[in-house]
């Protein structure tokens, strides 16, 4: 059986994740923030909770060791705890330092803190998948094309932060081959993150990251991809 961790998978994305991936016979341990509502959802699943605030390094390093001592390795990471910004759509003027880094706190260092912390336990696996859920509005391609919806949203926040976080997925992949590392675009899926207004459902949503985090050793490694398949970005 593979051990699976997925952040922020209270709810949302990560909550049809977690459900998805326990189908197939996984072991998931439900991370998320409030302790109640992470509690509450890995009762629901099936699941193992862990407390995990990825802004937080003495939470994720606890975390780490908790399914340290639990199972001794990690086969899947799942890093798709997010946030949407500032949300000062449209008016880049306005955004801030403090706002980017508030953002960027979440979805890219977060990332950035709960990698590291497990990458011994995810070295200790067989096959070790990493997957990043990154966002079609990370890709300069899309947001730059007249086209797509993506053109019409700007948010210099939230869209950068996703494009970085494809960065940090690419220089993991080459610095660590024997690990499976991708970045996914889930689409415009309704969630909290964006007041449940996607026009997907979570579970098409939640689809390209639960095949990424199923690949095997011969998977690809450093790429972006959605359901269609890989992401010009």
């Amino acid at each position: 059986m593979t051990t699976a961790l997925i952040t922020g998978a209270n709810k949302g994305l990560g909550f049809e994740t977690a459900r998805r991936l326990i189908e197939a016979g996984h072991a998931v341990y439900v991370g998320a923030r409030d302790a109640h509502r992470g509690r509450e959802a890995a009762t629901r699943l099936g699941a193992r909770f862990v407390q995990l605030d990825v802004t937080d390094e003495d939470s994720v390093k606890a975390a780490a060791e908790i399914v340290r001592a639990d199972a001794g390795r990690l086969d899947v990471l799942v890093n798709n705890a997010g946030i949407a910004g500032a949300r000062k759509l449209g008016r880049i003027g306005d955004v801030t330092a403090a706002d980017m880094m508030t953002t960027y706190d979440t979805n890219v260092f977060g990332v950035v803190r709960v990698t590291h912390a497990f990458l011994p336990l995810l070295e200790a696996g067989d096959a070790p998948v990493v997957v990043n859920v990154s966002s079609g509005l990370g890709s300069v391609a899309a947001t730059t094309d007249p086209s797509r919806v993506e053109f019409r949203v700007t948010a210099l926040d939230y869209n950068s932060s996703k494009t970085a976080l494809v960065m940090v997925t690419s220089q993991y992949a080459k610095a660590y081959p024997a690990i499976r590392f991708n970045a996914v675009d889930p689409g415009y899926t309704a969630t909290d993150l964006n007041g449940h207004q996607g026009t997907q459902t979570v579970e098409e949503g939640a689809e390209i990251i639960v095949r990424m985090a199923s690949i095997g050793a011969d998977g690809p490694t450093g790429g972006f991809f959605d359901k269609a398949g890989p992401v010009a970005w």
